[in-house]
C-alpha cells in the first residue's frame, strides 16, 4: 500500500494548527490594527482605494475562499467591471476548462454562436462537475455585462474570457481533431492517431495513471508532438484564423498537459499540484503573448492559486502557485493580488467528488484565526489593504489560520483541514472580508 506522505503531514500539520488556535484566544492588538486600516464597503464605488492600488499593474489576481460563495463572485465582478472600464483591462481568465470557457468568450464577443442569451451558454457548456462553480447567476449577469460592453467596441479590442485549468482534456481533444480535419494543411491530418493511447482510456483519466503507475510506457510525447506541428505551422494557421488557432493550440495544450498532471497527481509528492498550477500560469502568459504588449489580465482562482505560496505552508511541502509565479516572472510591482474571506454562512458544495452539490453552513472561524479576528474588527464588509504599515506590524508576521473551503467539503471537520497557516501580509495586497455569506446559486 502506497503513503502518500503530503497528506499524511498536511493532516499533522492541521492537527497542530488546529490545537494552537483553540490554545489561543488571538491577539487584540491585531484587531485594532485591521479596525483602523479597513475600509468599508457596500458596492463598487466604495473600492475606489483598491483600484487606485491597482494603478498601472498588467496583472490582477482575485481569489475566493471557496468556490461556491455568492459574496466572492459578485465581488470579484465588481472589481473587474472597474478594471475593465476604467484601467482598459484586456481580458479575464478563470480556474475553469479551456473548451467551455472559449464558447463564453465567443458568445461576448459576438461572434457566431446559436446560444441567445448568457445563461444558456453556461448551462450548455459546463456540465463537467461541479457545474455550479461556472454556471450559476452570479457568472451570468458578468457574462451579460462583457456582451453588451463588447458590442460597442471593434472586433479586435473586444475583452475576452478564458480558463486556465488543465481539466475537461476529452473535450479538449475532440476540438483539436475538429480543427485538424478543418485546417486544410495535409500533413496535419494523420496527428489524429497520437491521440489514441490516451483516449481509449476515456471516459476515466485515472485509469491511464494506474496503468502508468504500474509500468505502461506513458503517451505524452506523442500527444506533444501535436502541439509541436501546431507551433511549427502558426503563421499558415493565424492567416486562416488568429482565435481558432489560439484556440487550437490552446486544446492540444490542455491534453498533452492533463496526460501529464493525472500521472504525476496518482503519485506521493507535489508534482501533480505543481503540474497544474504550470499549466494555469502558462495559459496567462499566452494569453498575454496574444493581447500584445498592451494586454493586461485578471485571473479569477481560488485563494490557494493566487496568493503568494511563500507566505504559507504550501511552501514547506514542494508547492507553488500563480501568485508565487507571477511575482516571480514579471515582478511584484506588476502584480497585484486580492484574497477574500468569511467569517460564516452557507456554501455550495459536495461531500465527495462528484457527489450531487448541497449547500452547507460555514461554521464561525475557529479562534485565533484571521476569520475570527476580521470579525472582531466590528465591520460586516470591509476592504484591507496590506501595506507597508501592515506589513511592519510584527503581530501580522506569524503565521495564522486563513480558511480555504473547496469543491469537496465537510464543515465538522473544517478546523482539521480548512485553514491554510498564513503570514496574511505577504500572501496578499488586499484582502476583501465579508462577515457572513451565501451559497452561489446555480444555473
Amino acid at each position: 500500500m502506497q503513503i502518500n506522505v503530503i497528506k499524511i503531514y498536511t493532516v499533522i500539520t492541521a492537527l497542530l494548527f488546529a490545537f494552537s488556535c483553540n490554545k489561543n484566544s488571538g491577539k487584540p492588538e491585531i484587531s485594532g490594527v485591521i479596525k483602523e486600516h479597513a475600509v468599508e464597503i457596500s458596492d463598487a464605488s466604495s473600492i475606489d482605494r483598491l483600484i487606485e492600488k491597482v494603478g498601472d499593474k498588467s496583472l490582477v489576481l482575485l481569489g475566493e475562499a471557496s468556490h461556491g460563495t455568492s459574496e466572492f463572485y459578485i465581488w470579484r465582478d465588481k472589481i473587474s467591471r472597474r478594471l475593465i472600464e476604467e484601467k482598459g483591462f484586456s481580458f479575464i481568465v478563470v480556474e475553469g476548462d479551456w473548451s467551455p470557457c472559449f464558447e463564453v468568450n465567443l458568445y461576448i464577443k459576438g461572434i457566431a454562436h446559436n446560444d441567445k442569451t448568457a445563461s444558456e451558454v453556461l448551462k450548455k457548456n459546463f456540465k463537467r462537475w461541479p457545474p455550479w462553480m461556472w454556471a450559476n447567476s452570479e457568472v451570468a449577469k458578468l457574462v451579460e455585462w462583457l456582451r453588451d460592453y463588447n458590442s460597442e467596441l471593434p472586433l479586435d479590442e473586444r475583452v475576452g474570457f478564458y480558463g486556465m485549468d488543465v481539466y475537461g482534456q476529452w473535450v479538449s481533444i475532440d476540438r483539436v481533431k475538429k480543427y485538424l480535419q478543418d485546417s486544410g494543411i495535409d500533413t496535419l491530418q494523420v496527428l489524429e492517431e497520437n491521440y489514441k493511447g490516451f483516449t481509449r482510456f476515456a471516459p476515466d483519466e485515472w485509469n491511464y495513471a494506474r496503468a502508468v503507475a504500474q509500468g505502461m510506457p506513458p503517451v505524452y510525447s506523442d500527444m506533444k508532438i501535436v502541439t509541436d506541428t501546431l507551433r511549427k505551422n502558426r503563421d499558415n494557421l493565424e492567416q486562416l484564423n488568429r482565435l481558432d488557432y489560439l484556440n487550437a493550440k490552446q486544446n492540444s495544450i490542455v491534453a498533452k498537459n492533463a496526460e501529464e498532471y493525472y500521472r504525476l497527481a496518482i503519485l506521493d509528492g507535489p508534482d501533480g499540484w505543481n503540474s497544474r498550477v504550470y499549466h494555469m500560469e502558462e495559459t496567462v502568459w499566452r494569453l498575454f503573448d496574444f493581447y500584445g504588449e498592451n494586454g493586461r489580465g485578471i485571473v479569477w482562482a481560488h485563494n490557494t492559486h493566487i496568493g503568494d505560496a511563500r507566505a504559507t505552508s504550501m511552501a514547506e511541502r514542494g508547492q507553488v502557485n500563480i501568485g508565487q509565479l507571477a511575482r516571480e516572472k514579471i515582478g511584484e510591482e506588476n502584480v497585484f493580488s486580492v484574497g477574500f474571506s468569511t467569517f460564516r454562512g452557507t456554501v455550495k458544495a459536495g461531500y465527495r467528488w462528484g457527489l450531487p452539490g448541497e449547500v452547507m453552513t460555514v461554521p464561525e472561524g475557529i479562534s485565533n484565526s484571521y476569520e475570527y479576528l476580521f470579525n472582531k474588527s466590528g465591520y460586516d464588509e470591509f476592504l484591507l489593504l496590506l501595506d507597508d504599515s501592515i506589513r511592519e506590524n510584527t503581530a501580522f508576521n506569524e503565521r495564522r489560520g486563513h480558511r480555504a473551503i473547496g469543491v469537496v467539503y465537510d464543515p465538522a471537520m473544517e478546523r482539521f483541514g480548512n485553514y491554510v497557516p498564513t503570514i496574511l501580509p505577504r500572501r496578499y495586497d488586499a484582502l476583501i472580508f465579508i462577515k457572513e455569506t451565501e451559497a452561489v446559486s446555480p444555473l
